[in-house]
């Protein structure tokens, strides 16, 4: 830590009292290394992110060091109709027991297809794991055609055309 922090102190050209903010700040940052004045700080997947900026700010007589982060948000990206349908088809086509021939949106889970309860459950589990949310036991009971399931996804993701 000490040969890193010398090297930063001379990239930077700090003087010996911005060095001692630099230790402390730098110990509690858990600072690797410092590019180009940015700061890098190591993360799980072994890459390092780069925080930027580095300034050595002077307030009267204190010395400070500034350290300013960046927090970014994903978000999938917006979903449509066409691809809602398309996934849950991909998935029912997936489904060992349903025949591909005889799916369509409209096809019913029991009656067209021969399926049971438990197969529905199934069914409604893929779809779980597909969209990333859970579909509660009351409202899985009332899809029973892929179109249901394709509108309650639309619905339960704010999904309109």
């Amino acid at each position: 830590m000490a040969t890193m922090l010398r090297g930063i102190r001379a990239v930077c050209g700090l003087a010996s009292s911005q060095a001692s903010v630099l230790n402390a700040t730098a110990t509690r940052a858990g600072v690797v290394g410092l590019c180009s004045k940015k700061f890098f700080l190591p993360s799980d997947t072994h890459q390092r992110h780069c925080f930027s900026s580095f300034n050595a700010v002077t307030k009267s007589t204190q010395k400070r060091l500034q350290l300013q982060s960046v927090r970014s948000y994903a978000d999938l990206p917006e979903m449509t109709l066409k691809q809602i349908k398309e996934r849950v088809l991909l998935v029912l086509n997936l489904y060992d027991k349903i025949n591909p021939e005889k799916l369509n949106l409209e096809a019913h889970f029991m009656n067209d297809l021969g399926l049971d309860s438990l197969d529905q459950v199934e069914i409604i589990m893929a779809m779980e794991d597909e969209f990333g949310f859970e579909i509660p036991d009351s409202d899985a009971e009332k899809l029973m055609k892929p179109q249901d399931i394709c509108d309650y996804i639309a619905d339960r993701q704010d999904v309109y055309e």
